[in-house]
């Protein structure tokens, strides 16, 4: 469903195109790279209350100036609405009241879909946009539906359209004969804006009329003219009004309870536990705002996608919980902050095993067995997290982010006399980001970031600090950007005396581009020194490099023949080893998409082609330049349809080929990969919905690092390290991976929804012959007998029961199903349905929750206390 949701409303409002005035001719494409003539409305202040039941039958909306003369952004831009959009725009000292009435030709013709909030699905919906500061750069966006869902939106540079974020307002809709009617109270608590006694706003509005797949905008704003706040329309006559105290409580309770089947004398097969805490916010001036959430519970988010890691680099997992992901937007400029670091994994987790006392033999020859972990914690506990964000009126926007995490610990037990003891994973932990944001004129700005973690005791602290900017010229045509990051380390590796070895490292990189007109180019250059490592706080996926880049577009946005519009790109790229300089590998890729005009079926293809590459990370060798493996000359064709999600049944597929050349230094069988994915999806009703994903991958023959790496206890691991001391052990392997996913909805009304998401993942290691890699790509086949083959199987479900009973304020109810496996020698099958029944039985863990959230407004609450 989110996948949908972005899908449509990026093409829809990111991708959007109109004009002020319908137009007789079709635009040059030297007008149609300038941004359209802004209009103005004008806000009519009002006394009186106002009900919100979508009827607009108050005498003010009558009174009030009208938006109208919407026009269509697909799936022909430039045309003037046919079914009129009437939009008004009302204020008090409390709110601000959009009311639209969208006209059509018969209810049959407004699609109204139920989903959960912030999904739009398969319906028609209205939406408004405002730039309360003006600076054309940063806004919001508050959308309803036929049905009444809401969902709304935060728009920065950074974060780009970001539906993660949520406020708290109200609206009502209303089939009223042909049209149906949008009635929306914004309370300005939901919203940051200046004192100024009179204001002047950005603002735009959307309506879907999903019957055609046609979206129109009041305000046009035209996909060739790069940025989207900036083509907004202007909201006048806001005077005297005060942002109020913006100050809400959202205090939680929550209860699990957690099965697995240990089955061990002394074990609890089933645990319980209750939680308690609250989310704070706190709006510090007219522009700041504090949030705060006290002893965070996180275990209602959905189950992470585990995978097989091949790769020598980390898995990097979607960040489900919400403080980390609403209003993070500032925190998110230069992506230099990966949020899963708080609260993440203890840096010390996987050492526990070497710390333990091990089993010895006695004096009078007896084996006494040494300690075993009791128990290791996977993620590190959270005691707070505070964020304080905002912007100006000057367009300088600050964020200010800390967390504290506690000690962690895991406890091991001595198996001959049952005494037990801690071992440190985890020091008590501060994490910190500042961020300064100076918005500019011509959609342009320069930041500055800094991360830091600070840990306590005998190990090592990090800092990150960034400068990013954007200068565009003012016909908005031309932009130069760029970036430079220091990272600096200080501090032993922990647990060890060991000096941490990359103290100091940076990263630049710079590019000159094309930003508007049908035809765009990017050129860009950028290093990343040997010793940079932001990765306390974000993520790296190596490091090391030199990197040049040049792309290009073509895209035409007006129906022509009989597609809707035509996007195609191009690329080239090359890479050097930053130390020692050495080549890496070069890329040359293209591809293009288009849209039927009669089915709105989608489909593109997609082309890339690789000369020899030096992979320098794969042989996990440290430090860079000695070894690499050698990827033989590649090229991979695929493609993708996507049919009209209109239909009950609608799907989607991609295939794709990639084809290496022989490795003329062997007689091996020719690598080669193919990828499948089918995505059907069926709407049983407007209340009932369901989605199946298939993905299959195969690769043969590729050649990479054995992973689980070398036991030297084991005779055939050991004696490769004696005969070939320094070397690495590669293996042709042969790997099958195999995703199911079934998942469904079904939506009670717009504040009640349960879902269902069900998960099969499956992924097989077959080695045919293994070789030993020398300095300088060699390689050299090796006979080496033990058994790699293995084989992980990871299954969970999601099941989750939401009920908005009041604004911002939740019941939800939460089963997690979730077990998993990883099957080696001669347990590995490539078998799917053995896979699958091995997951069966495999045990599993049932947990099971409950939490209740409440909103408390001071303003609502300060409100009653009068009456």
């Amino acid at each position: 469903m989110k996948r949908c949701r972005v899908l449509l409303l990026l093409v829809a409002l990111w991708a959007a195109t109109g004009s002020a005035q319908a137009q007789s001719a079709p635009e040059t494409a030297a007008t149609a790279a300038q941004p359209a003539p802004k209009r103005q409305l004008q806000a009519l202040r009002i006394t009186e209350a106002m009900k919100l039941d979508g009827a607009l039958d108050e005498a003010a909306w009558q009174q009030a100036p009208l938006a109208t003369d919407f026009i269509q952004n697909r799936p022909s831009p430039g045309l003037l609405e046919k079914h009129k959009t009437e939009v008004r725009v009302l204020y008090d000292d409390a709110n601000l009241y959009i009311g639209a009435i969208m006209h059509d030709v018969s209810q049959d013709s407004i699609m109204r879909e139920l989903s959960a909030r912030d999904d739009m699905g398969n319906t028609d919906f209205f939406g408004v946009f405002l730039d309360t500061y003006h600076d054309k750069i940063n806004g919001y966006g508050f959308f309803v539906t036929t049905g009444g869902v809401q969902a709304d939106a935060r728009y920065s540079p950074a974060g780009g359209e970001d539906f993660n974020w949520n406020a708290v307002w109200d609206s009502r809709t209303a089939l009223r004969g042909t049209d149906w009617v949008c009635e929306m109270r914004i309370p300005y608590s939901a919203i940051r804006f200046s004192k100024a006694p009179e204001q002047l706003w950005g603002v735009n509005f959307v309506r879907q009329r999903k019957k055609d797949n046609q979206a129109f905008f009041w305000n046009e704003v035209k996909p060739a003219v790069d940025g989207f706040v900036n083509q907004w329309g202007e909201l006048t006559g806001i005077k005297d009004v005060q942002p109020p105290l913006r100050l809400s409580l959202t205090p939680y309770i929550s209860a699990y309870a957690n099965h697995y089947p240990y089955d061990v004398q002394g074990t609890r097969n089933t645990s319980t536990s209750f939680n308690g805490g609250a989310d704070v916010k706190w709006g510090i001036n007219e522009s700041f705002t504090l949030d705060a959430t006290l002893v965070p519970d996180f275990g209602q988010v959905q189950s992470d996608n585990q995978v097989l890691n091949l790769s020598p680099f980390e898995v990097q997992f979607q960040e489900n919980r919400q403080f980390f992901t609403e209003g993070t937007e500032l925190f998110n400029k230069g992506n230099l902050f990966y949020s899963r670091r708080v609260g993440a994994t203890p840096i010390g987790f996987g050492n526990v095993s070497g710390q333990l006392r091990a089993g010895e033999t006695g004096p009078d020859g007896q084996r006494r067995p040494g300690e075993a972990v009791v128990s290791n914690p996977g993620v590190t506990r959270l005691l707070n997290a505070t964020k304080v964000s905002g912007r100006t009126k000057n367009g300088l926007g600050v964020g200010v982010f800390n967390a504290l995490s506690n000690d962690v610990y895991a406890v091991v037990r001595d198996s001959v006399d049952g005494r037990e003891r801690d071992v440190l994973t985890q020091p008590f932990s501060n994490y910190s980001i500042m961020v300064l944001d100076q918005s500019l004129k011509n959609n342009s700005y320069v930041s500055l970031i800094n991360t830091n973690v600070t840990r306590w005791g005998s190990t090592y602290d990090a800092n990150v600090t960034g400068g990013l900017f954007r200068f565009a010229d003012k016909k908005n045509a031309y932009a130069i950007d760029g970036r430079v990051v220091y990272s600096r380390r200080r501090g032993n590796v922990f647990g060890s005396e060991e000096r941490i070895d990359d103290q100091n490292g940076y990263k630049y990189q710079v590019g000159l581009s094309k930003i508007s007109g049908n035809f765009t180019w990017q050129l860009g250059q950028g290093i990343e020194s040997d010793t940079y490592n932001p990765n306390d706080l974000g993520i790296l996926f190596g490091n090391n490099n030199i990197s040049q880049y040049a792309n290009i577009s073509y895209n035409k946005y007006q129906p022509f023949w009989k597609v809707n519009n035509f996007y195609s790109w191009a690329g080239l790229s090359h890479s050097l080893l930053y130390k020692p300089t050495r080549y890496q590998n070069a890329n040359i890729a293209a591809g293009w998409n288009t849209t039927f005009t009669k089915s709105f079926l989608t489909t593109g293809m997609n082309f890339d082609a690789n000369p020899v590459t030096h992979d320098y990370y794969e042989p996990r060798q440290f430090p860079l330049g000695d070894y690499y493996v050698r990827v033989p000359v590649n090229a991979n064709v695929g493609g993708f349809v996507s049919t009209d999600y209109r239909k009950k049944l609608a799907w989607d597929a991609n295939i794709g080929v990639r084809w290496y050349a022989r490795d003329e230094r062997f007689e091996r069988p020719r690598r080669m990969g193919y990828g499948l994915s089918l995505s059907p999806r069926y709407r049983v009703s407007n209340q009932l919905n369901f989605r199946y994903s298939f993905d299959w991958n195969l690769r043969q023959n590729q050649v990479g690092y054995v992973n689980g790496g070398l036991n030297g206890s084991l005779p055939d691991d050991a004696r490769f390290r004696d005969d070939h001391p320094g070397d690495v052990l590669l293996g042709v392997r042969r790997v099958l991976t195999v995703t199911n996913t079934l998942s469904g909805g079904y939506t009670f009304n717009n504040r009640m929804s349960l879902t269902v998401r069900a998960r099969h993942y499956t992924s097989t290691v077959n080695y045919s012959e293994f070789a030993r890699l020398g300095t300088g790509g060699q390689e050299q086949p090796v006979e080496y007998r033990r058994n790699r083959d293995n084989t992980f199987n990871a299954f969970n479900v999601d099941a989750v029961y939401a009920w908005w009973f009041a604004p911002g304020s939740q019941v939800s109810i939460v089963w997690k199903n979730a077990s998993s496996s990883f099957l080696e020698a001669n347990e590995a099958t490539p078998l799917y349905f053995d896979n699958l029944s091995n997951t069966i039985n495999t045990p599993h863990n049932n947990n099971l929750s409950i939490k209740i959230l409440y909103y408390l407004d001071y303003l609502m609450l300060k409100r009653r206390a009068k009456v």
